[in-house]
């Protein structure tokens, strides 16, 4: 016999989990269906495995190389990376065991298995058990993304890997070829250099996370990546690897030329694809585009009017503050509120060294859209708490509309710039001016007063910068 429910959420990474304590908290008899483990990719295999990581990797090299510069002597520091992956694996198990008890505590049904749409009110769940039936007026599609494998790099995850190989390690690699330039592959080159691997991106592109962020930001990460010893191929391109020895080489195209690159491990970061190919979305007539992507209206809602989808299946941009923020909107749709997706602006973070973060239109992107623009940069070279934390690479970029002074977007490369951006995003959600990040008075001495100043910086009068006066042709604020 059917089990019976008002939602059934398929998928409980950090979209589905979500739209089902939601759906919940508004009084929905739910039920969330998970192939694999709680939390989805993001906190196991992901975004928190991955930060844990890149933190430890910061600890050890501050250790070594800023310790000494500010007293402290620190002898016999090695690194025991069963033990670091061991710590890193906790921190993983703490948060999905915490997801687990929220899901629960609202009363939430879990149905580990794997889900099959039979119709558009029907799926079954595939558990070591057996199979049973479970029908709904409701269903979320939340079955997220995979990595994209390219021809002649089939993952074996221990030596040609994808992320999820990447942060499972049982030793250092001492030599490791990165194929993709993007946020992840550099997140991952960042945290293995540290920790002493010699490494090589090869990217097909002219720069490293080309189109992705604000190209003086990517050239501040780029510089940085170089200057701690890791070799950037750009324009070349993989194309095979073969066994040799205990290693691999790996053949690419680079100026035109054969290459051939000597490395024990092999990392591919070229991108992710949606899973719509799983869960038999098509028994329930559910629409997908041509990139893979579920077709979903502004409420997120399929070609199926009692099944929605959110996540990285929904479409770009695939981030898991953007699915979490589609669980909750769903769960209120379905619910009779009066609710749609119509976000400003959806934060993105690369955490490199220094890290990256953007909310808000790019300089290209707001000219195209028609803006007269001002732009204006602070350094975090000139800011107190930066110096006194050693961390001064890098700045916060504003740009605005001449006219308006309205704030179009913000781009930090910097110290701490994943937990600066959020101010900014809420700017730009409460369509802020200029005048109104200037003159509101933050904390002294603290990494927030660089959004302060990159605000004076636009209009043309930040007070720990020397400015060239603003150009009335140009109007544009030079720090």
């Amino acid at each position: 016999m059917a089990q019976n429910f008002d939602v059934v959420v398929i998928g409980a990474g950090p979209g589905g989990y979500v739209a089902a304590i939601r759906s919940a908290q508004l009084g929905f008899k739910t039920a969330v269906v998970e192939r694999e483990y709680l939390g989805g990719v993001c906190l196991n295999v992901g975004c928190i495995p991955s930060k844990a990581m890149i933190t430890a990797s910061h600890f050890y090299h501050r250790a070594q190389h800023d310790a000494p510069t500010m007293g402290f002597t620190i002898k016999g520091l090695d690194v025991d990376m069963k033990k670091l992956v061991g710590w890193k694996q906790s921190v993983s198990d703490k948060m999905a065991s915490g997801v687990g008890q929220l899901l629960k505590g609202y009363g939430v049904t879990i149905l580990m298995g794997e889900a099959e749409f039979k119709s558009k009110t029907e799926i079954s769940v595939k558990a070591k058990a057996g199979t049973e039936s479970v029908t709904a007026k409701h269903f979320i599609v939340s079955t997220g993304s995979r990595p994209i494998e390219i021809p002649g790099f089939k993952f074996d995850e221990k030596d040609i890997m994808s992320s999820t190989g990447a942060l499972a390690l049982d030793h250092i690699p001492k030599k490791l070829v990165v194929i993709g330039g993007g946020y992840i592959g550099l997140e991952i080159s960042s945290y293995l250099a540290k920790l002493g691997t010699e490494v090589t991106v090869v990217e097909a592109g002219p720069a490293l996370l080309n189109g992705v962020v604000d190209p003086d930001c990517a050239q501040i990460v780029s510089r940085k990546l170089t200057k701690s010893g890791v070799k950037v191929l750009l324009n070349a391109k993989a194309k095979g690897q073969k066994k040799s020895g205990s290693g691999y080489e790996v053949t690419i195209e680079n100026g035109g030329k054969d290459e051939v690159l000597k490395c024990d491990k092999i990392l591919v970061t070229v991108g992710r694809r949606p899973n719509s190919d799983q869960t038999n979305l098509k028994a329930a007539g559910i629409a997908i585009d041509e990139k893979g992507f579920v077709k979903t209206d502004a409420q997120r809602r399929t070609s199926v009017s009692n099944i929605f989808a959110i996540g990285d299946i929904a479409g770009q941009p695939m981030l898991a503050h953007k699915a979490s923020h589609e669980g909750v909107l769903v769960a209120e749709v379905i619910a009779g509120k009066n609710r749609v997706y119509d976000a400003k602006t959806v934060p993105a973070v690369v955490f490199t060294d220094p890290e990256i973060a953007a909310a808000g239109m790019m300089e290209s992107e707001a000219k195209a859209k028609g803006h007269e623009i001002i732009v204006g940069k602070f350094p975090f070279g000139a800011n107190g708490r930066a110096v006194s934390m050693m961390e001064t690479d890098g700045f916060v970029k504003m740009i605005a509309d001449a006219k308006t002074h309205i704030l179009l977007g913000v781009h930090i490369v910097g110290p701490e710039a994943s937990n600066l951006i959020s101010e900014a995003v809420l700017a730009i959600e409460m369509g802020a001016r200029m005048e109104d990040l200037a003159l509101t008075i933050h904390p002294h001495p603290t990494l927030g007063e660089t959004m302060m100043e990159a605000a004076e910086a636009t209009l043309g009068h930040a007070i720990h910068i020397i400015q060239k006066p603003l150009s009335g042709a140009k109007k544009e604020a030079h720090a």
